[in-house]
């Protein structure tokens, strides 16, 4: 755990989960994560969100370490367990503090956490708060990433306190964020995998944040913010409609055919001066693939057939494609069966409904020199779609 003081009464705490290596079952974590808890030393003392059930006990101690003897309210921004999983045992510790939850977040409270909804103080979106010198204001995010999100600003000390926007997957000994590529890179898989479905909700909150000109931004992910306009710049860039002179190719080969499309493919792509980056599904890293989906400007998926249908893991690819809903122009599919199948027609009826799809490239058994000039026809099909978008 690594404690500082942010402003004079203002504390963050961050807890190191340095080992964890899956989030929500299905986020791989290279660097680990950390979940953040802020408390502020005012008339009314608050704690601002907590941390997952598993590192209660170190909250508890970053607690004692800061001299904590009373807390009046607990802020729930987001009701999720590695959020607010600590508020029950901070109940019991506290028997006096209430918590103070969005509108929507009551009800989650009671059924995930079975806190008592006694204990539970519903607050309005603009509601302002005084807590003493300082006062705190409310403020609804929904879908950002879950419908009952809100965010926490201190307008005296210019703080924001935004939970998971903003956040980062990342566990370094650092308090503040260094603004260097590391962090941006770790900021952009976790807008990727967590915040890119709810695009177009975010653009509206990055608005209002932005009109808050905060002096720092403290997420309940990773390193805390002291140079705002690092993170505000990169999700302007993230959520925008601008797309890359980029192509993603997410592939799995069993015999070697589809590995042979997806190589001779990839370097046809690169010679024209299209980015390209092929993604074996056997080994890839699960958050690479949607941090680079973030503004591809198009996607092509590589599949054989098994039995009648995609390989499973091309079809997850596709499905998780689907669910992220980046802002990709263009989609394709290459592939090779055996003796028949729907193999094509499962993977494109799954593609989001708003993508245009480029002629796909079927091979039948190992591919022929007819195939591979169809290949290269694809790639000159992209080339020129990306052409009319002035990214080349």
């Amino acid at each position: 755990m690594v404690i500082s003081e942010i402003k004079k009464g203002v504390y963050g705490m961050i807890i190191h989960d340095w080992d964890r290596k899956l989030f929500d079952e299905l986020i791989p974590l290279p660097d680990g994560t950390t979940y953040n808890s802020y408390f502020i030393r005012d008339e009314k003392n608050v704690l601002i969100d907590t941390a997952d059930p598993s590192k209660t006990m170190d909250l508890v101690r970053g607690l004692e370490k800061i001299g904590v003897d009373r807390i009046d309210y607990i802020v729930s921004n987001h009701s999720e367990q590695d959020h607010s999983g600590s508020i029950p045992e901070m109940l019991k510790r506290f028997p006096g503090s209430r918590v103070l939850a969005g509108e929507k977040a009551s009800g989650l409270l009671q059924s995930m956490l079975l806190i008592p909804p006694e204990k539970i103080e519903k607050v309005k979106n603009g509601q302002s708060l005084s807590i003493g010198r300082r006062s705190l204001v409310f403020m609804d995010a929904p879908w950002a990433h879950w419908p009952e999100t809100i965010l926490t600003y201190c307008p005296e000390e210019k703080i924001l306190f935004p939970c998971d926007l903003f956040g980062s997957h990342l566990a370094e000994s650092d308090f503040y964020g260094r603004s260097d590529g590391k962090l941006y890179a770790s900021a952009k898989r976790y807008y990727a995998e967590i915040m890119m479905p709810f695009r177009s909700n975010i653009a509206r909150h990055l608005e209002a944040v932005e009109a808050l000109s905060p002096e720092v931004i403290a997420p309940s992910h990773g390193p805390v913010h002291r140079n705002p306009s690092f993170i505000l710049d990169a999700y302007r860039d993230w959520v925008s409609d601008k797309v890359r002179n980029q192509v993603v190719i997410p592939y799995v080969s069993m015999h070697g055919s589809v590995a042979a499309m997806v190589d001779f493919f990839t370097n046809r792509l690169i010679d024209q001066g299209v980015g390209a980056k092929p993604f074996n599904l056997v080994s890839s890293d699960v958050g690479e693939l949607a941090s680079s989906l973030v503004d591809a400007a198009t996607v092509v998926i590589g599949s054989p057939m098994v039995l009648t249908g995609p390989h499973p893991a091309a079809l997850y690819a596709t499905y998780l494609f689907r669910i992220l809903r980046p802002k990709t122009r263009f989609a394709s599919v290459i592939g090779s069966f055996g003796w028949g199948g729907n193999m094509l027609k499962m993977i494109t009826e799954m593609l989001p409904g708003n993508i245009e799809v480029i002629e796909p490239v079927i091979a039948k058994g190992y591919p022929l020199e007819k195939d591979f000039e169809s290949l290269a026809g694809l790639a000159g099909k992209i080339f020129e779609k990306h052409e009319k978008l002035g990214l080349t």
